[in-house]
């Protein structure tokens, strides 16, 4: 029976003139990437595996065995290994997550300028080309939302409906306010609706929720600082034992020893995905 292959969902798409457009659901790393923060996690994980579990195997008189030299290059090199293959998926999330706040960032913009055009007489089509020169200004001009007014703005040229194109953009961007824009945009836009309104209603909503999510960022910017000093405390507190008593650091690497620090580093990271998981507050 053969196996059901799985298809890996695309980075890119081209839309309707023939433009790459970005799929901000996923993100693929370039081999390059991998091999940088694989390496960077691996000797930052290496670094702690020695750090706790360095000098296991030694003799009654405290000096190292063969076994002490093979468990100091194989125990860093597996927690570097773990280290490295953990932190690849969260360097992504965190890439996707980014680009997704840059771009409702961008957005919301957008549709200030677009409201602002609008509001001056000009018709839909007029106002994407003049809120185009006007982020232009703004941005460099990689931003994200100058690359989608450039797949719009190529649409109108090449007679493609705008309202078609902005619900491309809705899907593409995983984000649930430009899809609820992009599905009202072209109801009314085919039944004759208020634009103007529906984008300055828009803007608003959008303008208050990321006002919203900025003040509880404020709140929890401390908690998370608390929390990252949590992080590098233990190994610090480890390290300086270590260069300032060598006797007794000794007992971290007894049996009661490396159980009780086995058992604390799985309770540490528990407790680190859980504050993780609290502190991360979605609007």
């Amino acid at each position: 029976m053969k196996k059901k292959q799985t298809v890996r969902e695309p980075e890119f798409y081209t839309s309707a003139t023939n433009i790459r457009t970005i799929n901000y659901r996923v993100y693929y790393m370039k081999p390059w990437e991998k091999i940088l923060y694989f390496m960077i996690a691996f000797i930052a994980g290496a670094c702690v595996g020695y750090l706790f579990y360095g000098g296991i195997g030694k003799d009654e008189f405290g000096e190292a065995t063969r076994l002490t030299w093979i468990l100091n290059i194989t125990i860093p090199t597996i927690v570097g290994i773990i280290a490295g293959r953990l932190f690849l998926p969260m360097r992504v999330k965190s890439i996707i997550e980014k680009r997704k706040s840059e771009l409702n960032h961008q957005f919301r913009d957008m549709l200030e300028a677009l409201t602002t055009s609008l509001g001056a007489g000009k018709n839909v089509n007029d106002s994407f080309l003049s809120v185009y020169e006007d982020l232009k200004i703004q941005y460099d001009s990689d931003a994200y939302i100058l690359k989608e007014l450039e797949v719009i703005i190529s649409g109108i040229h090449n007679n493609v409906a705008v309202e078609e194109i902005l619900e491309d953009l809705g899907k593409r961007s995983d984000n649930d306010d430009i899809w609820s824009f992009a599905k009202v945009f072209k109801i009314s836009y085919r039944k004759g609706g208020n634009i103007k309104d529906i984008i300055r209603n828009t803007h608003s909503i959008l303008s208050d929720k990321m006002e919203i999510a900025e003040d509880i960022e404020t709140l929890v910017t401390s908690n998370r600082m608390e929390q990252n000093i949590m992080v590098v405390m233990p190994i610090a507190l480890i390290g300086l034992i270590k260069m300032m008593s060598p006797e007794f650091a000794a007992n971290f690497v007894s049996v009661t020893g490396l159980i009780s620090t086995t058992i604390s580093i799985v309770i540490f990271i528990i407790a680190y995905f859980i504050g993780k998981t609290i502190l991360d507050i979605k609007i």
